[in-house]
């Protein structure tokens, strides 16, 4: 059996963005590790989830364990920095916020992990963070960079596949399964995702929605119950979140691919 490292931005990435694949790969026998970059110290909790005196950092983070359980990680770390916020916002020029961290430094105490793990797969999103957040591309730059420093042999860049929402959103609407007005997780925009031609693979995940659904509502403090991804029709859940999409460039051949690669990463087109 192997390993299978995913590399976050915030507490909740993981459940919302590869939790579907990290429980096929443990459900499978392999080992799965967590990092996150920082503890999310810039999220809006849902009103009155917070304790008198509580920290979010704090909640956030055990928040973050209580995810892995569901998904079946075995280990989780964090890096050290702090949450940059929005791109643009103030916060990105804090001096110690995961946007303002050297990419090499940052990317030597990743790889530390990843020496201990040896993983065969490390998850990362795509270059523009799959929708532009500061520590979402930075994830991007820290990961490849670590993974160059490590010698893992695949990196899987997350990322969202623009046309499959579209087109699956107008199959839900003409077999009547939702409402016309009713939209997907994702905005329709430019800038959020990858068009399919960019991305290489995907996870077939459905049959582990339910443990993906248990990973997102572990991160109470950001996701209650009316949150619009758990709020969710069941068909829209499954076709929004119940197939998750990578680029891996270059891909391995068959006769060199580790069992984690070939047991989950489907290619999107035949050879």
């Amino acid at each position: 059996m192997g390993t299978i490292v995913s590399f976050h931005a915030h507490p909740d990435d993981e459940a919302i963005g590869t939790a579907g694949t990290l429980a096929r790969a443990a459900d499978a026998g392999h080992r799965v590790v967590l990092v996150f970059a920082t503890r999310g110290e810039l999220g809006e909790p849902v009103p009155g989830v917070l304790g008198d005196g509580e920290q979010l950092a704090m909640r956030r983070s055990a928040e973050c364990f209580t995810a892995a359980q569901e998904i079946g990680a075995k280990r989780v770390e964090f890096l050290g920095w702090t949450d940059s916020g929005m791109m643009g916002e103030p916060t990105n020029d804090a001096p110690y916020c995961f946007w303002q961290a050297s990419v090499e430094h940052a990317a030597r105490r990743l790889a530390v992990i990843l020496d201990e793990e040896e993983p065969d797969v490390l998850t990362v999103y795509d270059d523009n963070g799959g929708y532009g957040h500061p520590d979402h591309i930075q994830v991007h730059r820290v990961g490849m960079r670590a993974a160059e420093l490590s010698a893992v042999p695949v990196v899987a860049q997350g990322t969202i596949n623009r046309d499959w929402l579209a087109v699956g959103r107008r199959r839900l609407v003409a077999s009547g399964q939702i409402d016309g007005a009713a939209t997907m997780p994702e905005p329709d925009a430019p800038n959020w995702g990858k068009p399919e031609t960019e991305i290489t693979h995907k996870v077939e995940v459905v049959d582990v929605a339910d443990r993906k659904r248990a990973a997102m509502r572990a991160h109470a403090s950001q996701m209650g119950p009316d949150h619009p991804l758990l709020a969710m029709p069941e068909p829209m859940f499954l076709v929004g979140l119940g197939v998750e999409f990578y680029i891996v460039r270059p891909e391995p051949s068959p006769a060199a691919a580790s069992d984690v690669f070939l047991d989950l990463f489907t290619p999107l087109r035949p050879g």
